[in-house]
Parts: C-alpha cells; sequence; structure tokens
C-alpha cells in the first residue's frame, strides 16, 4: 500500500492513520499537502464532531521523510507547518493517539492537536538542531505555549528525545495509558466529545488559543442565542437524558 493518510467515520469520529509503515510513519511531501485538503473536507461535514489522528502499527509518526527534506528542505517546512495550521484551526475538538516514536513532524502535528493520549513506552522529541533546521516560528510557539518556555528549550536546543511520564510531567501529553488500553480509552472519550455541544467547544477553542476580541465574544453569545444548544442542554439535564445537540457552525 502507497504512504498516505487514512480515514475512518464511525459515531461522529473521524479517525486520520498516518500510513507509511516502512518509515515509521513519516510523513512525505504528498502527505503534507493531502492533510489539509482532508481536514477542509472533514470540517464542512456535519457528521463529524470529532478527529482523531494517529499513526499505523506501533508508531505515531517519525517526523518528515528525510527523502523529501533533501529534495527542497524550505518547500517541504512550508507544507509541514501549513498542515500544522490546518490541523490547529480545525473548528471541532482533535485528540492525537500516540503510540511508539512522535518525533519532528510528528510531535509537530501532535501539539497542533487539543489533546494528546499516549501509550507507556512512547517517545518524544523535536529534532531540528539534529538537521541544522530552524524550527518555524508559528510551530516553536505552539509548542512553548503547550510545555512553557523552559521544556520547548530542552526540547529544541538538545533534540533528545523524552519519555512518555516525562512528557506527561511537563504537559506534553494529557493521559498515559498501558499499550492495551490505549484505543479503547481514545475511542471512548472521543465518542465523549462527539456527544457533548460542538457550540461550546468551538468557542473554548477560539477563547483558549490567545486574546479575543469583544467583537468575536459578541459573535459567539450570538451564536448561543440561535443555536438552541442551551435550551435543549437545560431540558435534557432536568428530564435527566441525553442531550441531542445540534449547532454545527
Amino acid at each position: 500500500m502507497e504512504p498516505g493518510l487514512q480515514l475512518d467515520l464511525a459515531d461522529g469520529v473521524a479517525t486520520v492513520v498516518i500510513h507509511h509503515p516502512a518509515k515509521r510513519n513519516a510523513m512525505t511531501t504528498a502527505m503534507w499537502r493531502q492533510l489539509p485538503r482532508l481536514l477542509e473536507r472533514l470540517s464542512d461535514d456535519p457528521e463529524v464532531r470529532a478527529l482523531v489522528l494517529t499513526g499505523a502499527g506501533d508508531t505515531f509518526c517519525a517526523g518528515a521523510d528525510i527523502g523529501s527534506l533533501r529534495q527542497s528542505s524550505d518547500e517541504s517546512q512550508g507544507l509541514a507547518v501549513a498542515a500544522e495550521e490546518a490541523l490547529a484551526a480545525f473548528p471541532k475538538p482533535t485528540l492525537a493517539a500516540v503510540r511508539g516514536y512522535c518525533v519532528g513532524g510528528g510531535c509537530q502535528l501532535a501539539v497542533a492537536c487539543d489533546l494528546r493520549f499516549a501509550a507507556e513506552g512512547s517517545s518524544f522529541g523535536v529534532t531540528p538542531a539534529k538537521l541544522g533546521i530552524i524550527y518555524p516560528a508559528p510551530s516553536t510557539r505552539r509548542l512553548t505555549a503547550l510545555v512553557g518556555p523552559s521544556t520547548a528549550k530542552y526540547l529544541l536546543f538538545s533534540a533528545e528525545l523524552i519519555d512518555a511520564e516525562r512528557a506527561l510531567r511537563t504537559g506534553l501529553v494529557d493521559e498515559l495509558l498501558p499499550p492495551d488500553g490505549l484505543d479503547k480509552r481514545v475511542a471512548e472519550f472521543a465518542r465523549t466529545l462527539a456527544s457533548r455541544s460542538l457550540l461550546t467547544q468551538a468557542a473554548a477553542k477560539e477563547f483558549t488559543g490567545g486574546p479575543v476580541g469583544p467583537e468575536r465574544v459578541a459573535h459567539w453569545a450570538e451564536q448561543a442565542r440561535g443555536s438552541g444548544d442551551t435550551e435543549e442542554g437545560v431540558t435534557a439535564f432536568l428530564e435527566r437524558r441525553t442531550p441531542r445537540f445540534t449547532w454545527r457552525g
């Protein structure tokens, strides 16, 4: 099977699988180009309520395919940043399910997700210092916002890998699970995300992303008034049933 991104849709959850097992799921130039197009399609799909990003087999993603870097490091880096930005801007909750190596461009993608669940034994690293590459400014800012300046500098300066326990302590990982329990937990949590109010989630994504002007606060207040989600949530709570949220953006 050719390297690429595989897609599975079930129960409101889109699962995108990085598939290049011959090279530990390294991202080729074609795969970097494919991801923003796929995300745009999933963003517009009203049946998709949450997204899981993972890797085929026992590896999340070992970074960019070095062969593509040799062809044009500037082009490859630009494509990687575009894919990362598209993932960070995805308007629905995103969850990286990590096992094995999550390195370089793979870590870049995981950091762009809203949450990261990892299997024990996983390894994380940001490795441009091994290649003499300047890590992109947007990627550096996103990493720093997640783990803090000190840990970001440790990762960027040294290009050393850290284990999953340290990743959990530094905030790079949100939950650490036994390898045989990762898939079940991710599936359960993704279904939970898909059952919640997308209105609440979309506003929270924007509000936690940085400063928000009064016009955006007003925008979300207007969305809430016209959505019916608040009424449905309160009614479902009083009736002790699962709410059926309808806002799609």
